[in-house]
């Protein structure tokens, strides 16, 4: 009995099984629970009903959905697949997609085969608050994994192709280009990266014009911009972050400046070390670092953002060479703290009055980026780290 339980938590298939059956009972769920209840996917199908038709992509249509859209118009291709099936199936294969996405990610990271199903294993339940919500956060997760994975593999084109995805529709992707310093063939990338990002740009003015294509792009920097400001005043919903720990505790309003300009400085150093780019540990902390780092600097960060930042935690941990006792009580920080700090394992006081008053979900990924930025600086990635 405990071999078959060892072998069933130690093989991918199953736990990518659970995955996909989470994936499609979530979004039916969601669709029985009645509009209100999947107000996201209705947000993103619109995103291609209003390119059809013309209409500003980032305006409020409260006889559509609530809340606005804020996905880059290259989204309305993306999603017209789903958005031409009837509501309760292009969701479920919205959900299936995404789940798909990264957990070919996970099946791509150069991990052996029970490292793969542990990873997969530690970020189900940030993966659950995801879908449930019917997040692009999940695939978005998968492309920057995998965007590093083909710098490893030296498939600059797929890696162009992966960053590109994510910036044209989240900005959060171009975080990919944290691995350019690792690519063996620069112009190659540069060129793939340059046609991709071409074509990216005219692709949702063949489903428009090229008029309304060019006024959405600069829509969307004024709705970003527009959110962003809004992120930043205290008590909303969002704005887990680094900087949200700060202002909510402290109960001023600083600008997010204040500390993108030192964290920016921190993540860059590690690239000082030039020696130890051929490593691959390093390459695969580097990417730990970057997926703990866009969403603790983003004052758009929400609950669903951090299966991305999981994601880099379980990354960290699993390289680990020697698991110490701090590297357990860091995971199991992050596991109780910021994976099920909105679940039933703390009370409804405890959850609005700490944990969402002071953006504490956000704490225990920043701690172990402070552990990644030390490691990044000291450690020998030739010997220290490990893969097996």
């Amino acid at each position: 009995m405990k071999s078959k339980f060892l072998k069933f938590i130690s093989d991918p298939k199953y736990i990518f099984g659970i995955y996909f059956l989470v994936s499609a009972a979530s979004a039916i769920a969601k669709y029985l629970g009645g509009p209100l209840k999947y107000n996201n996917y209705l947000i993103f199908k619109n995103v291609f009903v209003n390119t059809l038709s013309e209409r500003n992509i980032y305006s409020y249509y409260p006889d559509a959905h609530f809340d606005a859209n804020h996905y880059g118009i290259l989204f309305s291709v993306i999603i017209a697949p789903f958005a031409l099936l009837p509501d309760w199936f292009g969701m479920v294969l919205w959900n299936v997609a995404n789940a798909a996405i990264f957990t070919y990610a996970i099946h791509k990271l150069p991990f052996p085969n029970q490292y793969k199903a542990f990873f997969a294993w530690l970020c189900l339940q940030e993966f659950i608050t995801a879908a449930v919500s019917l997040q692009f956060n999940i695939a978005l997760t998968g492309l920057l994994m995998l965007s590093a994975v083909y710098v490893y593999e030296r498939k600059e084109a797929k890696s162009a192709f992966a960053i590109l995805i994510g910036f044209f529709v989240k900005l959060y992707g171009i975080a990919g280009l944290s691995s350019f310093f690792f690519i063996k063939n620069k112009l190659r990338f540069i060129g793939a990266f340059i046609a991709v990002a071409v074509l990216f740009f005219i692709l949702p003015m063949i489903i428009s014009n090229p008029g309304f294509g060019l006024r959405s792009y600069a829509d969307w920097y004024q709705s970003l911009s527009e959110k962003n400001m809004s992120n930043q005043v205290l008590g909303n919903r969002q704005d887990y972050s680094l900087m949200g720990i700060v202002r909510r505790i402290s109960g001023a309003e600083i600008s997010n400046l204040t500390f993108l300009l030192p964290g920016i400085v921190l993540f860059g150093l590690p690239y000082l070390r030039i020696k130890q780019y051929k490593n691959l540990a390093f390459q695969m902390m580097i990417l730990a670092s970057t997926l703990l780092f866009i969403v603790l600097f983003s004052s758009g960060s929400e609950s669903p953002t951090f299966i991305i930042a999981v994601s880099g935690v379980m990354l960290w941990f699993l390289m680990q060479k020697e698991k110490t006792a701090v590297d357990i009580a860091l995971l199991v920080f992050v596991i109780i703290l910021t994976c099920f700090s909105f679940s039933d394992l703390f009370p409804k006081s405890i959850k609005e009055n700490y944990i969402m008053k002071y953006s504490l979900k956000a704490l225990p990924c920043c701690v172990v980026w402070f552990r990644v930025c030390y490691e990044l600086m000291t450690k020998d990635f030739a010997k220290d780290y490990k893969f097996a």
